[in-house]
């Protein structure tokens, strides 16, 4: 190969490199696998899901049915699936905000001794397997007279309970579990957002003279609104998202009179037990629908959309 040649050989390949090295060429190339992803694993199943919603879709079966999939939403299971996933988000709401917050308050404090360690032992949860703890948690909530959370009762004079075969206390059941799994996430969020709140704050705020609950609900609590907000929505997408939980406290034959069915549980059993994919695809829809009106509401509400001045 003469020195020409080399040369334009040379050329070629500076300008290939010049190409992907270009800084309009680049962010897109940066960006790449997300799309690739985002297309592949959430777009082409949405709208498949919407199109199936839209079909009679049963082994050796489709036909495009119009709306009939969505008139048969308007039944008891579905209102039933409906009230238990939304009572499930309302209390899990009402416990993994709140607690979360003021463990995370007392776990940042400079006074808490052996803070590492509560800290670890508040997350191990979240890393334990949920098949795990809900085969844990059915015998802790057993009907029988031996289970712990019966024994536990009796110290106090109550008699032993049929935990999951109430729907108020098998409601409790799933929001212990829920509680016992999720809150030490809650915290870690919390806690990250309160270490970057600036020292001088609080040291200015001792000098004025401010309390502890003055400095809590004054400086922590406004600071936290973005955290905050967060935690709300992931915990609304948690709530109506539920399934394995209630799945592995009853089981594949599901729980009496449905106390524990939701609509992920709905989901499953329409879809992956009758093999009425169409109609699974329905409520899969209209899931999606409920949970963005439920987030857009609470964004709402909690101020997310408002200017600031």
């Amino acid at each position: 190969m003469n020195a020409d040649n080399r040369v334009s050989y040379r050329r070629k390949d500076s300008v290939k490199a010049g190409k992907f090295n270009s800084q309009k060429l680049a962010p897109y190339l940066f960006i790449l696998p997300f799309l690739l992803s985002f297309v592949i694993f959430f777009s082409y199943p949405l709208v498949s899901a919407i199109i199936m919603s839209f079909q009679r879709v049963l082994p050796g079966d489709v036909a495009f049915i119009g709306l009939d999939n969505y008139k048969r939403l308007l039944n008891p299971d579905f209102y039933k699936a409906l009230w238990n996933s939304t009572r499930y988000t309302f209390w899990t709401l009402l416990v993994l905000v709140p607690i979360p917050l003021l463990l995370a308050v007392l776990l940042n404090a400079k006074a808490m001794r052996a803070r590492n360690l509560f800290r670890a032992s508040l997350f191990i949860p979240a890393l334990t397997s949920i098949v795990v703890a809900g085969i844990i948690f059915r015998l802790i909530f057993s009907e029988l007279d031996g289970a712990i959370m019966n024994s536990f009762i009796k110290l106090f004079g109550f008699d032993s309970q049929k935990w999951l075969l109430s729907s108020s206390l098998s409601m409790f059941a799933l929001v212990v579990l829920a509680t016992w799994r999720w809150a030490g996430i809650n915290i870690l969020y919390f806690l990250s957002a309160l270490q970057s709140i600036p020292r001088e704050l609080y040291e200015s705020a001792d000098i004025d003279g401010a309390g502890t609950l003055g400095k809590f609900f004054k400086i922590t609590v406004p600071l936290l609104k973005p955290i905050s907000i967060y935690v709300f929505t992931i915990s609304i997408y948690g709530g109506y998202a539920m399934f394995t939980e209630s799945f592995m406290l009853w089981g594949s034959r599901g729980s009496p009179q449905n106390i524990g069915l939701t609509m992920v549980g709905y989901i499953y059993q329409q879809g992956f037990q009758y093999f009425d994919l169409g109609f699974g695809s329905t409520i899969g829809i209209t899931l999606l629908v409920i949970t963005l009106l439920v987030s857009m509401l609470q964004l709402n509400v909690l101020g997310f959309f408002k200017k600031e001045d």
